[in-house]
C-alpha cells in the first residue's frame, strides 16, 4: 500500500479554497469579486466592514481621551457633548473611507453642499468663533472654574466655562453670560492665578507720636495674623508728612483664597493695638487767621481850623462873630 502524503492532500485543499476566494485560480473570479449589486463585489462588503469595526474603535479611544484631557476643568456635561461630538465627526470621516467601497457618489452633492456650506458660514460666523474660541480657552486654560477675575469691567467667580460662552457670578450674585470670542480676545484680571496676594492701608498718626513705635506695633500685628504671610514678608513705612499727621503704609501678603477674610479682619486690630499705646489717628485741623489792618491812617498835619476834636466843645459866638466868619469864607 503506498504512503499518503497528507501534508500535500492540505495543501491542495488550501490552495484551491483560498485561490477560489480571491481569484487567482480561475483568472479573477473569485468568492470576493462576486458582485452583489450596483457592483458592490464581497470584498468591499468585507472592506467596508473592517473600515466600520476600526471606526467605532477610534471613536471609543479618541471619547476616553477627551474625557481624560477635561475632567475637572469643565463642567461634565460639556464634556459628555465634546464626546459626542467627537465621536461623530470620527464617523463621517469613517463613512467617507468607506463609501468608495459601497460606490457611493458624492460628485453631485459638491457643488450643493459646497453653496450650503458658504451660506451656514456666513450665518454663524459668530457662533463658530465663539465656539473655537471655547475649544481654545479649554486648552489654554487662562481662567478654571471658580476663579475670582475680571474681564471688561465685571468682576466675579467663573461658574462655567461652555463651548459658547463662560457664565460668571459677580459680588452681587448676578450671573452674566460672556461670549467666549470676548473672553479670548479681551484682557483678564486673574485674582487668584498667583498662590499669594498683596494688598496695603494707608495709616496716617499724628505729629506728635513715635513713627517707630507705630511700625513695631503694627508689625507684631501682623506676625501674629493667621493668614498673613511670612514670606513675602510684610513691609510698613513712612510714606508721606501728610497736611494733618504722618502718613504709614502698610504692605502684607496673604494666600489669594483668604485674602480678603485678612484684609477685613487686619485693619480693625491693628487700630485697637495703636490706641493700646496712645497713638491715635489725627483729626483734620483747620487753622482760622483773624487778620488785623497793620497800616496806619495818614497823619492830618494840617486840620481844617473848624475841625475839632470829638470832646472838645466849640467856643460860643455871637451874632456879629457868625457873620465875621461868614464873610471870611
Amino acid at each position: 500500500m503506498e504512503d499518503v502524503n497528507l501534508s500535500a492532500i492540505y495543501d491542495s485543499i488550501f490552495d484551491n479554497f483560498f485561490g477560489s476566494l480571491d481569484g487567482s485560480n480561475d483568472g479573477g473570479n473569485g468568492f470576493f469579486d462576486t458582485v452583489l449589486i450596483n457592483g458592490i463585489t464581497y470584498g468591499d462588503i468585507v472592506g467596508a466592514v473592517v473600515i466600520l469595526i476600526g471606526t467605532l474603535i477610534v471613536a471609543k479611544i479618541f471619547s476616553g481621551f477627551v474625557n481624560r484631557m477635561f475632567t475637572g476643568k469643565i463642567e461634565k456635561n460639556n464634556i459628555i457633548f465634546m464626546q459626542k461630538l467627537v465621536r461623530w465627526i470620527t464617523y463621517f470621516i469613517g463613512f467617507l473611507v468607506m463609501s468608495p467601497l459601497l460606490h457611493i457618489d458624492f460628485s453631485g452633492l459638491m457643488v450643493a453642499g459646497g453653496i450650503v456650506a458658504v451660506a451656514i458660514g456666513f450665518a454663524s460666523q459668530n457662533t463658530l468663533s465663539n465656539f473655537v474660541a471655547g475649544l481654545l480657552i479649554m486648552f489654554e486654560r487662562p481662567v478654571n472654574i471658580s476663579d475670582n477675575i475680571k474681564i471688561n469691567g465685571i468682576q466675579g467667580y467663573v461658574e462655567d466655562i461652555g463651548l459658547m460662552s463662560t457664565t460668571l457670578r459677580t459680588y452681587e450674585g448676578i450671573y452674566v453670560r460672556v461670549p467666549n470670542e470676548t473672553m479670548f480676545t479681551s484682557d483678564i484680571t486673574n485674582y487668584v492665578a498667583h498662590v499669594a496676594r498683596r494688598f496695603e492701608y494707608l495709616i496716617s498718626i499724628r505729629y506728635s507720636d513715635d513713627a517707630v513705635k507705630a511700625i513695631e506695633v503694627i508689625k507684631g500685628v501682623i506676625e501674629k495674623h493667621p493668614y498673613a504671610l511670612k514670606s513675602p514678608s510684610p513691609d510698613v513705612y513712612v510714606d508721606e508728612l501728610g497736611a494733618h499727621g504722618v502718613n504709614l503704609v502698610v504692605r502684607v501678603w496673604s494666600p489669594s483664597g483668604y485674602w480678603w477674610d485678612a484684609r477685613k479682619d487686619l485693619l480693625w486690630k491693628i487700630f485697637k493695638a495703636l490706641r493700646a499705646v496712645d497713638i491715635d489717628i489725627p483729626f483734620e485741623q483747620l487753622v482760622i487767621w483773624e487778620g488785623k489792618d497793620t497800616i496806619s491812617p495818614p497823619d492830618q498835619e494840617q486840620e481844617d481850623e473848624f475841625a475839632y476834636p470829638e470832646t472838645a466843645t466849640p467856643p460860643k459866638m455871637n451874632r456879629d462873630d457868625a457873620a465875621k466868619q461868614v464873610d471870611r469864607g
